[in-house]
């Protein structure tokens, strides 16, 4: 079963609530418009100065037809080995970025995850939450 969530005051977890309000913090303080790389550094310092362990650029491996092919995706965050985080800095979300995270969450069998859209104009309306 999936399961969007939108606003910030649904989210379901205490881990997911505290990565949101990080992500806010940087939305704040950069606005919309920046290049997607520059978010997650930013992204990344708010999460260390949190104490919100974290993996950038994870590189995944999948298993097909038999064989392990290593490096097969790359995951924008990791957060506590519980939670992707896939970030965008794009004019708006399309079914293909949602399909994209849903992607991620099966092959690595982590159950939740957080698409985010840094070109939003208020962060909160460019963030979807899955569960699967």
């Amino acid at each position: 079963m999936l399961e969007k969530v939108i606003n910030i005051e649904v989210a379901q977890d205490d881990l997911t609530k505290k990565v949101i309000e990080s992500a806010i913090y940087v939305h704040r303080n950069l606005g919309p418009g920046l290049l997607e790389s520059a978010y997650q550094e930013c992204f990344s310092l708010v999460l260390n100065k949190n104490g919100i362990a974290h993996t950038n650029q994870a590189m995944m491996p999948i298993e097909f037809d038999g064989h392990i092919v290593a490096n097969a995706y790359r995951l924008d965050m990791v957060i506590e080995n519980r939670l992707i985080v896939e970030l965008k800095a794009i004019e708006e979300i399309l079914p293909i970025h949602e399909a994209q995270i849903l992607t991620y969450l099966k092959l690595s069998k982590i159950r939740t995850g957080l698409l985010m859209n840094f070109n939003a104009k208020l962060l909160k309306d460019g963030i979807r939450r899955f569960v699967i």
